[in-house]
């Protein structure tokens, strides 16, 4: 397990080494996780090999959101001076999700079952 959370943690500082060459245009943490991602996908690391440290931080998830709920609360003032912004900015990206979601499962379900001789209709 040891050996998954260095891996894991390898690839985080990776990360954040690209993020500070690119201008940090991306997050460190998402280039990291790009990063491990092509490393899986490209069979230089064993999904075994991180597999266990894995299963063990996201069980543990919620210790990830206490540092940015803190922030979060840090930063109240600026927060409920732009209340109607931030729940206008929540409101329609979560309904431009729901929607480019339903449409894109739509598209493969319907190219899925073409592929299958219309089968499943």
């Amino acid at each position: 397990m040891i050996k998954g959370f260095c891996y894991i943690m390898l690839f985080y500082v990776l990360g954040e080494f690209v993020s500070m060459l690119i201008g940090k245009l991306i997050p460190g943490s998402v280039c990291g996780m790009i990063l491990l991602f092509l490393a899986l996908t490209l069979k230089w690391v064993r999904p075994d090999n991180v597999s266990r440290a894995a299963t063990a931080l996201t069980r543990n998830m919620a210790l990830f959101f206490v540092p940015a709920s803190i922030g979060l609360m840090h930063e109240y003032k600026i927060l409920m001076s732009n209340w109607v912004v931030l729940l206008t900015v929540s409101v329609v990206t979560t309904l431009l999700v729901i929607i480019v979601v339903g449409v894109t499962e739509e598209r493969l379900d319907r190219k899925l079952s073409h592929k299958k001789g219309g089968a499943e209709q």
